[in-house]
């Protein structure tokens, strides 16, 4: 469960850039197949961002803590797929 939480703390500042990502996929193209397709880049970017920058830091707590980071990244993913879909299919059926 602390696990859980920590992941969800790291995510917590990457989910208003998700919603609005999420946004604009709905009013460009509100198909899922491209909308997660686009969330896996925006992951596989933000992996690189942390990797590459001084946030690097962050990811020797999630190490120490037992996730590797194609674990966390992989769950980040994963919970923002939900969350996408969730919100598109909310989106579909009001507009």
């Amino acid at each position: 469960m602390h696990r859980l939480l920590a992941i969800l703390a790291f995510y917590k500042p990457f989910v208003v850039w998700s919603l609005v990502v999420n946004a604009l996929i709905g009013f460009l193209n509100p198909h899922l197949a491209p909308a997660l397709i686009t969330k896996l880049f925006l992951t596989v970017f933000a992996w690189y961002y942390v990797h590459e920058t001084s946030q690097r830091r962050k990811l020797t707590f999630y190490k120490n803590l037992g996730i590797s980071p194609i674990k966390l990244f992989s769950i980040l993913f994963i919970l923002d797929s939900v969350l996408t879909i969730i919100f598109l299919t909310v989106f579909k059926e009001f507009t």
